[in-house]
């Protein structure tokens, strides 16, 4: 009889082990499936439409980490994150606290904190008056530059101010001419 014991409690580990393995496949095969289902990302905002929110910065201890367009984070740079605006947008962000204003180039994604609408390298932050013990700033951020789908850049609602806040070369040379024969 107890030998005809133990070849019962082997015959249940048995199956046991068994359903435990089967179940095991079972819920890696789900866990391979959702893997590999795409995870929705933000709706990415062409339009070119200014929007208005907070801005942070990032912290030191990421200088030098790739950024989601694969180049370094730059913590003197003119780079920026944003969840909505493409990579590569090219955009005004205002202080509306103190007007000031920098241009700067979407490379990241970010900031994952509600209410905030961008983060800045320190050196832009700086630039336009967010200094680290304030942290964050209500900012305006008016695109100038749209890439679009297809390749092309838009013109955002403020692309006009692009050309006034950075002139080009020949605009540049006029500007040195005028300066010079004053």
């Amino acid at each position: 009889m107890n030998t005809l014991m133990r070849s019962s409690n082997c015959m249940r580990f048995s199956h046991f082990v068994v359903l435990v393995a089967a179940g095991s496949t079972a819920l890696f095969s789900a866990g391979a499936a959702r893997a590999q289902q795409p995870v929705a990302a933000h709706h990415l905002d062409r339009s070119g439409h200014e929007r208005v929110g907070k801005a942070s910065f990032y912290a030191d201890r990421l200088g030098g980490k790739t950024m989601a367009d694969g180049t370094p984070m730059r913590l003197r740079g003119n780079n920026a994150a944003s969840k909505t605006l493409p990579l590569g947008t090219t955009a005004m962000v205002t202080n509306l606290e103190t007007g000031k204003r920098a241009i700067v180039t979407i490379r990241d994604r970010g900031p994952y904190v509600k209410g905030r609408i961008v983060d800045l390298s320190p050196a832009t932050a700086q630039k336009i008056g967010i200094t680290p013990k304030q942290g964050i700033a209500k900012v305006a951020v008016k695109p100038l530059e749209v890439p679009l789908a297809d390749g092309t850049l838009k013109p955002g609602e403020s692309g006009t101010e692009k050309q006034a806040a950075r002139p080009d070369a020949r605009t540049a040379r006029l500007n040195r001419s005028a300066r010079s024969n004053e």
